[in-house]
């Protein structure tokens, strides 16, 4: 989110865009926001935001998160409550709780690919990064890949610095599921973990006019235009679905952030000059 020659931070992003997810955090928890979900009153979560009719607000994932807490209340054994219940949760950046929820399921359900990549995503997010490549990868069948899992395990090794084989399987997922806005956003935000603003712009413009693209894609693509220091074209953007405050408090967030970066460059570049100086200036050693 920086400066070209600045290595990159990983930003707050509760800070950034409250209410919502925590990248593709980015990962950027930026993190990086981890393979979209949608869910429905009746309907196990799919991991995949292609239903969605409009887009999704904070307010939505609130709501979400308070019915499918009553219904996992009333049945934590039944697959659907737990997956749905998890999936509100992270949404809503409560990672401890919804791995808490699919630890349980895990158990119950020891050998279930819906539940271990769903338990995956949730460690992800949490930050136990190696928990959770191993549950994701186990979740998969290299015969028949399915691209969320695929997807959900870039993510992972982009949070564990392996952009190179994340993009690749970023890559093999939008091979199975053409122009996804998770996957694309995914992929914009691994872009933004190694300075790469110009090429996640793209990506991220690409996916926010998908079918399905909610509040989190077009978030990360205000995240990405504020970082180049475009703050008012990203306020633009970010008050679609945030209010007028919201808006303003992330991009005055923004500039904070890239005031800092600039600060801490210039210090950097500052030191490097005076070093062959103050090494020119020291006294020669006594010779002997």
């Amino acid at each position: 989110m920086p400066l070209a020659s600045v290595p990159l931070e990983r930003p707050d992003r509760r800070r950034f865009a409250r209410g919502l997810l925590p990248v593709a955090g980015a990962l950027i928890a930026a993190q990086l926001a981890l393979a979209g979900c949608t869910t429905s009153s009746g309907g196990v979560d799919r991991g995949t935001t292609g239903s969605v009719g409009k887009p999704m607000t904070s307010a939505d994932f609130q709501q979400q998160e308070s019915y499918w807490n009553s219904r996992y209340a009333r049945d934590p054994a039944s697959k659907e409550n737990a997956l749905n219940f998890a999936a509100a949760l992270l949404r809503t950046g409560n990672s401890d709780q919804a791995v808490a929820v699919l630890q349980k399921a895990a158990i119950r359900f020891p050998r279930d690919r819906q539940i271990l990549a769903a338990y995956g995503k949730a460690l992800a997010a949490n930050g136990q990064l190696e928990q959770a490549l191993d549950a994701v990868r186990r979740a998969q069948t290299p015969d028949q890949p399915d691209w969320r899992l695929l997807s959900a395990e870039g993510t992972i090794l982009d949070q564990l610095g392996q952009a190179d084989a994340a993009r690749q399987l970023y890559q093999k997922a939008l091979a199975l599921k053409p122009n996804d806005p998770m996957v694309l956003s995914n992929l914009g935000m691994s872009y933004v973990l190694t300075d790469q603003l110009p090429q996640a712009e793209q990506v991220l413009r690409i996916a926010v006019v998908q079918p399905g693209a909610d509040s989190r894609v077009r978030q990360n693509l205000a995240l990405v235009v504020g970082l180049q220091g475009r703050f008012q074209e990203a306020q633009q953007i970010a008050r679609a679905e945030l209010s007028p405050q919201q808006a303003e408090e992330n991009v005055a967030y923004l500039q904070a952030m890239l005031a800092s970066r600039t600060r801490t460059a210039a210090n950097k570049t500052a030191k490097a000059k005076s070093a062959p100086a103050q090494a020119q200036a020291m006294p020669p050693l006594p010779s002997g």
